[in-house]
């Protein structure tokens, strides 16, 4: 005896699936994560990351679904991304069971233009105090944004990860000064320069400085946007 379509998927129930985004920026203050006030139940008024359904007639992949949520949210399409987990119980989501596939942002404060809608009532930055915020997050957040910022910080000791925070133009003095924020301890000028060099992925603007208090500084762009280098060791 067959069963008809509908009555196959009837007798299964289908979880919740989200794209969840932990959207980190640099600031004056430090590092700083994107987060989105709730204006619906379950947890209205709470703060959580950013987030939204997936699209199943738009987005072509869970990427797609990511950039869409992220391009929605802060106007930036093209942004450093990368998957840091799938986070998925009977008891994340009071709705019933859900599942978040988690990725994380790295954007130049200069180039978002923060907005807001659907569910979301209030957007804002929200520094980030060792593994957390103060606010108190819906859901599971916290412990997926825990997660995102040891992906952050573990990456930054051996990478490029941190030129997706600066704007397309920038000095390597101010390349070194996002290193060291986020690592935490000073960095020797001269060794950080032939780290830089040894693994050639940014290139100089001809024609373009930067004028400062002493000389002008020579400005640089990624050579490849969106690129990522892995050091053979620590920085």
């Amino acid at each position: 005896m067959f069963h008809s379509m509908s009555s196959f998927e009837d007798s299964y129930q289908r979880p919740i699936v989200s794209v969840d985004l932990a959207i980190f920026a640099l600031t004056a203050a430090g590092l700083e994560v994107l987060l989105a006030r709730r204006g619906g139940a379950p947890f209205a008024g709470a703060w959580a990351l950013p987030g939204g359904w997936i699209h199943v007639d738009e987005d072509e992949d869970l990427e797609a679904a990511a950039r869409r949520v992220l391009r929605d949210k802060t106007g930036v399409a093209t942004p450093y991304l990368e998957q840091v987990g799938v986070y998925g119980s009977a008891a994340r989501d009071p709705r019933g069971w859900s599942l978040s596939v988690t990725y994380m942002a790295l954007i130049s404060l200069d180039a978002a233009a923060l907005q807001q809608g659907g569910n979301v009532i209030d957007v804002a930055w929200s520094p980030i105090n060792g593994e957390a915020v103060a606010e108190p997050l819906a859901f599971d957040h916290a412990a997926i944004l825990k997660a995102a910022i040891a992906r952050l910080r573990n990456k930054v000791e051996y990478s490029t990860l941190p030129v997706h925070l600066l704007p397309e133009a920038f000095t390597l003095g101010e390349l070194q000064a996002v290193y060291e924020r986020l690592l935490g301890r000073s960095l020797d000028k001269s060794a950080f320069r032939k780290r830089m060099a040894e693994v050639d992925f940014i290139e100089p603007i001809e024609g373009e400085m930067r004028r400062a208090s002493n000389r002008p500084a020579q400005l640089y762009r990624l050579k490849q946007a969106r690129t990522t280098v892995f050091f053979d060791r620590t920085i």
